[in-house]
Formats: structure tokens, sequence, C-alpha cells
């Protein structure tokens, strides 16, 4: 079968999109071209369930891609941090997000992590684990699709101030 590219599809003009013919029967089938952007935010952080708006860094990334619409995906390197989404005010940054963890996983628990490592922050692997080190967020027209409220965000489960590295991973057309 032979495949031969057509001129841009007039709907999709000027967004990588091409049309694709397909053999002698005239069929034919949109193809659109995706690019893959990856940048690396760094980000300093206190320890001890510390939780920073990192919002804009990822916005500001999304930006420099040159992309319009897709998908950036942000996930966390390391193992004591985790990421999510939420209404970014004192009470729940400061309290509440806090007190949720420290009944799921208190630092004072008895962890095996710790006897192993000889360390202190078990709780801090059992934390970011429950949270996770990823989250993925849909953009249109080079802007997130987050609501009025929420925010991205990072929280350090660790037990002293470290950098951070997150990566997003943005891909679009």
């Amino acid at each position: 079968m032979v495949f031969r590219i057509g001129w841009r599809d007039r709907a999709c003009m000027g967004r990588g999109c091409h049309v694709v013919y397909r053999g002698d029967n005239g069929a034919c089938e949109r193809v659109c071209t995706v690019a893959v952007k990856t940048e690396e935010i760094q980000v300093a952080t206190q320890g001890n369930n510390h939780v920073i708006d990192i919002t804009g860094d990822v916005a500001r990334a999304v930006g420099r891609s040159g992309l319009r619409d897709g998908v950036v995906t942000v996930f966390h390197v390391g193992s004591t941090a985790g990421l999510t989404t939420t209404e970014f005010e004192p009470g729940l940054v400061e309290h509440d997000l806090e007190a949720a963890f420290e009944k799921i996983a208190p630092a004072s628990g008895r962890y095996v992590h710790e006897q192993t490592w000889h360390d202190d922050n078990g709780h801090s692997h059992v934390r970011a684990s429950l949270l996770g080190p990823s989250l993925s967020v849909p953009f249109v027209a080079g802007r997130l699709t987050l609501g009025t409220w929420q925010q991205i965000i990072l929280i350090d489960f660790d037990t002293r101030s470290r950098t951070r590295t997150v990566i997003c991973q943005i891909v679009g057309e």
C-alpha cells in the first residue's frame, strides 16, 4: 500500500496536521504531529510537610514550550514528597493537610524503614507513597485547565530542607 501526504487539512491548518491518502481507493485520514517538550523545575523546600504552590512554574513551562493544546505531566523525582491539586489557602496548607497526614502516617509511629536505614523519615516515605509523585493537567490555548481555586502543589514530607526536582513533560501541538 502506498501512502501519500497531501496538503495540510484546512480544519487544522497551521497545527501540524496533514491528510494521509491510503492506496488508490481515495480513503484519507487526518494525521496530526505531536511534540514532546521536557522542562525541569527546582523547588527549595523546608521539609516537614512544607506545601509549595508550583502552578506558576508549571504554567510558565507550558508557555515556553510553544505548544497550544495538550497535556502536561508533572512528576516529582524522589520518594519523600508528592504532588496534587488543592485550593492553596492558609487553613489547608498550614494545618489541615498536615493534620490529615499525621492521622494516616504519624511521624511518631514505628516504621521498619527507620530501623533498616537508621534514619527518621519512614513516615515521609509512607505519606509520599499515598499522595503519589505525579499528576497530569490538560492545557488549551496555552493555558492550564485548572479550576478557579485549584492550584498544583508539592508537599515535602521529609524531615529536612532540600532542593526538589520536578519534571514537566509537555505533550501537544
